[in-house]
């Protein structure tokens, strides 16, 4: 951890749920801590400084908002903040960070293990082994395969080295169609998906979800990729048209899905994808391990030291964009 050089010590709002952050008395070392639930909230922004929103999701803030004449920070524990933005907050001179990167080695892990149990069939393995059946059968290499992944911020590029280390070939699709560089060979321009999705064995969704980026993933581009194509989604569920989804699934139109991220979430009873043999769901876990927490816990400890210092915040948010910007790196040789 930094020295400590400012001694004004902030006025943080810790909004939480159901227990407190990690790193508590780090916290309060640190600065004056009002530890909130979403209805204390208003009381406790009167003069506060900071809000730390450990309470990920909650849409507190903008039904306080009123209250946050003082604020100059608000850190949030997740990554996707779509559904955190509103028009006031934008508009404001607040600071606003995320916490990105902080998951994004476990949720590249958990999407290349979509991959392989694709290509291994490990689901078609548990239906035998459940009905105590010896089938053998062939699997495909994963070696050689080829990979779309869309978004190509601090998930979409951990994902491709993963990739890449086990032999895929990676492109990915981003803003701006651009030169590849150490984790792409190519970059595809997000915005003409149907045309990028072309010839790809898997398309993987890890982009953040925006206006821009909502239902991207429709009927046209379902219906561009390859029938023996799967289409994974780690993102965010409404970056799919789900009908579209189902009906490509059930027709043919592509051979499969991984999801760890549905809209609705959660998918309800009865939805026909629960019952697909070529679809594997989980629940919105990819970034889940189990020192998760502490981990964001460390990001906003080592946030507030720089906001006491006067030093440069990580994951600063373009709040215009809706996600924290990531500079394009030099292409190779560059």
């Amino acid at each position: 951890m930094k020295r400590l050089l400012r001694k004004r010590r902030p006025v943080v709002a810790a909004l939480y749920r159901e227990g407190p952050p990690p790193f508590l008395a780090e916290i309060e070392d640190l600065a004056e801590v009002r530890l909130v639930k979403a209805d204390e909230l208003a009381k406790a922004l009167d003069g506060a400084d900071v809000l730390y929103q450990w309470h990920s999701f909650s849409p507190a803030l903008k039904q306080n908002w009123g209250a946050a004449a003082s604020l100059k920070w608000v850190h949030v524990s997740a990554a996707g903040v779509s559904q955190l933005l509103f028009d006031e907050l934008i508009l404001s001179g607040i600071t606003y960070t995320n916490s990105r990167g902080v998951l994004s080695r476990a949720i590249a892990e958990f999407a290349l293990g979509f991959v392989l149990d694709i290509a291994k069939d490990a689901p078609g393995s548990f239906r035998l082994q459940q009905q105590q059946r010896w089938q053998h059968r062939t699997s495909r290499k994963i070696q050689g395969q080829s990979a779309l992944v869309v978004g190509t911020g601090s998930i979409g590029r951990e994902i491709a080295r993963l990739f890449g280390a086990v032999g895929m070939a990676v492109d990915g699709a981003g803003r701006a169609e651009r030169p590849g560089d150490g984790a792409f060979g190519r970059i595809h321009s997000s915005a003409e998906l149907a045309r990028a999705v072309q010839g790809y064995d898997y398309v993987v969704l890890a982009a953040p979800l925006t206006d821009r980026t909502r239902g991207m993933v429709n009927h046209d581009v379902l219906a561009a990729m390859k029938p023996d194509a799967r289409l994974i989604n780690v993102g965010r569920g409404e970056l799919v048209h789900t009908q579209a989804l189902t009906e490509a699934l059930a027709s043919g139109s592509i051979a499969g899905a991984a999801l760890d991220v549905v809209h609705p979430e959660p998918l309800p009873e009865g939805h026909p994808l629960w019952g697909m043999d070529n679809v594997i769901i989980t629940p919105h876990m990819s970034g889940d391990t189990e020192d998760y927490l502490d981990d964001l816990g460390k990001l906003f400890v080592d946030n507030l030291v720089r906001y006491r210092n006067g030093d440069p915040l990580h994951n600063i948010v373009d709040k215009s964009l809706g996600f924290v910007p990531t500079p394009e790196p030099s292409p190779p040789g560059g």
